[in-house]
């Protein structure tokens, strides 16, 4: 590669080419995928990756994934070494190899320079990229449906784990294997089950392979137009300015803030994370020292060390002020110390399945805070999940589905901006799914879906507000959540306010029994009539898997951001006039606080429920 330095304007083509390749992937794979999670919820990342199995670009898809993804490829061209071939397409999962958690399922896809007249057959050929994209599929069985028990203590408890395997080998589909792997494997655990559903799996495992064919061709088109020599000199310039970013990042850090930086937060279970950052001015590099973490925990709260690192080049790159793709040039002057058999460096066998989606966050909010950048955002992803089938009780296993989903909350302030409400922040950069095709897709009502007044942290730049949202089973079914910030508080910065602690609450009909034995009321007339059973609201906490029967609901209010700075008094007396402005208008039904209800009349909506 050339020793010259970059030309600007290529620089910035260059960046935008490799980012549009990893685009086109996306709209390719939400286009031909089918589930729920990947074509509406969006829960899928696509990129490029250099020879050596660096991160060179993306799309601003999933942050969780992106960081993780390039330890996902090392790990195959480590495995595999010379022993890949055109047409073959890789599939992984395990947080051992790579992986983030089981659901999310990466496929890598070597891509090997274009035939030409003039090669050489009898010499094998090396990759030149690869392209890969991970979504998160509903269900890859384990023993809940979606794949995310709350009560999960092992990984075997979250489904299939697959090191791995060329789902595509040579051009062929291995379709048995791949059941093999999907609905064999993860069923010998007692207790467990194979996938649910493993037709849309399959469906949008194909899909994923279209999507990283379509960046395949799409770079051997740039590399036809400007010669593979140029476009790798220009992928190394590309992360060698990420670099260069990062440095002067760092220097800066060091000039206002001292070079010595620390900070902790806790789970919600007591746990530790603590950070402490030592800086080189001289050099613009620094030692992000995790030491004082807590051990690896016995729930699934643990997160495998490629999600730390997705954590901590999140972070880089979100505290820069310059446009660049994030890639692996972010970390080249960044040294992560993890403590072995530590939360953040649990053992193969752990369950991680809230690691990647809740102890996540954490991690951002414990580097965000060590930096003091922002107040605490809402630091959780509120995952909820519901379904059926799988292994019964009789240890006989049926055909059934799983949803999932991750709800929003408030984001943090900072010193000059106010925190955002009913967001997705962060580690997640999902869509929630959407009331239209949830209700006509599975058997649930959305009753409630808005802005959860009160929640955000006060300041002299307020945090976001979280929402509310409660969704009405029609049918039995089993349903869990699994949240954070259900007892610690989203912090507040600089003397700003804490945001408000997440809560699920159960809306528990009364049973026939239960109706039969309430106590009879009196009438105006004096006549003892039958009472009229009120649902039981029942708080059931954090982490928790329910059997919940038909026209039972869960409300899922999710935790605020923190404030930035300390209000004056004529600011905070402004604030309560706004709040009481507020509070009276939504009294007055001016829709100030938006909320779902279902449509339809009521004659409507118990039709529909009749027929589930």
């Amino acid at each position: 590669m050339g020793e010259s330095k970059p030309d600007p304007i290529l620089l910035t083509l260059f960046a935008n080419r490799f980012m549009s390749v990893a685009e086109a992937m996306g709209r390719s794979l939400q286009k031909t995928a089918i589930s729920t999670n990947i074509k509406e919820r969006l829960d899928f990342s696509c990129a490029l990756f250099a020879p050596d199995g660096d991160l060179v670009a993306n799309a601003p898809f999933i942050p969780v994934h992106l960081g993780s993804m390039s330890f996902a490829v090392k790990y195959q061209m480590k495995l595999l070494g010379d022993n890949l071939k055109e047409g073959d397409v890789l599939m992984t999962n395990s947080p051992r190899a790579g992986g983030s958690h089981l659901p999310d399922i990466t496929i890598i896809t070597p891509v090997f320079p274009a035939a030409t007249a003039h090669s050489d057959s009898s010499v094998p050929a090396k990759p030149i990229f690869f392209t890969a994209s991970r979504g998160h599929h509903a269900d890859v069985g384990g023993i809940l449906p979606g794949s995310m028990p709350p009560t999960s203590t092992t990984l075997a408890d979250e489904g299939a784990e697959i090191i791995s395997f060329k789902l595509v080998r040579g051009g062929h589909f291995d379709t048995p294997q791949l059941h093999q792997y999907m609905l064999d494997a993860p069923a010998r655990w007692e207790g467990s089950s194979g996938c649910r559903n493993i037709r849309d799996v399959e469906s949008d495992l194909k899909a994923q392979v279209a999507a990283n064919w379509k960046g395949v061709q799409l770079l051997h088109q740039l590399i036809e137009e400007y010669g593979l020599e140029t476009v790798q000199e220009y992928m190394a310039h590309i992360r060698g300015n990420a670099e260069a970013s990062v440095r002067g990042l760092l220097r800066r850090v060091a000039g206002e803030k001292g070079r010595r930086l620390h900070g902790k937060d806790f789970l919600d279970d007591g746990s530790p994370i603590e950070l402490t950052v030592d800086i080189d001015p001289a050099s613009g590099s620094a030692l992000f020292d995790f030491t004082g973490t807590g051990p690896e925990v016995r729930n699934n709260m643990n997160a495998p060390i490629s999600v730390v690192h997705s954590a901590v080049i999140y972070c880089l790159r979100a505290m820069l002020d310059s446009d660049i793709p994030l890639n692996a040039g972010c970390l080249v002057p960044v040294t992560i110390r993890i403590p072995p058999e530590s939360l953040l460096h649990p053992s193969n066998t752990a369950a991680v399945c809230a690691g990647n989606v809740l102890t996540s966050q954490r991690i951002v909010d414990v580097v965000l805070k060590t930096f003091g950048a922002c107040a605490a955002s809402q630091g959780d992803t509120n995952n909820l999940t519901f379904g059926e089938g799988g292994k019964g009780r009789d240890g006989q296993a049926k055909v059934g589905w799983g949803y999932y989903e991750t709800i929003a909350g408030g984001s943090g302030a900072t010193a000059t901006v106010p925190g955002t409400s009913g967001v997705h922040t962060h580690m997640t950069n999902t869509r929630i799914g959407d009331v239209e095709i949830l209700e006509r897709r599975y058997p649930v009502l959305v009753r409630q879906f808005g802005l959860r007044q009160g929640s955000a942290g006060e300041g002299r730049m307020r945090g976001g507000e979280g929402v509310v949202r409660e969704i009405e089973f029609l049918k039995e079914m089993q349903v869990s959540i699994l949240s954070e910030r259900r007892v610690h508080r989203p912090y507040g910065a600089n003397g700003g306010g804490d945001g408000a602690c997440g809560l699920n609450l159960w809306k528990k009909q009364a049973q026939a029994e239960e109706a039969d034995s309430t106590a009879p009321e009196l009438s105006d007339t004096g006549d003892l009539v039958p009472s009229k059973p009120e649902p039981r609201i029942i708080n059931i906490g954090g982490k928790a898997t329910v059997r919940m029967g038909k026209g039972d609901s869960i409300v899922v209010l999710t935790p605020g951001g923190g404030g930035w700075g300390v209000q004056s008094e004529e600011e905070a007396e402004e604030k309560r006039e706004e709040w009481e402005r507020e509070r009276e208008a939504e009294r007055e039904g001016k829709g100030v606080h938006w909320a779902w209800e279902p449509r339809g009349s009521l004659a409507e909506r118990a039709a529909r429920q009749a027929s589930f």
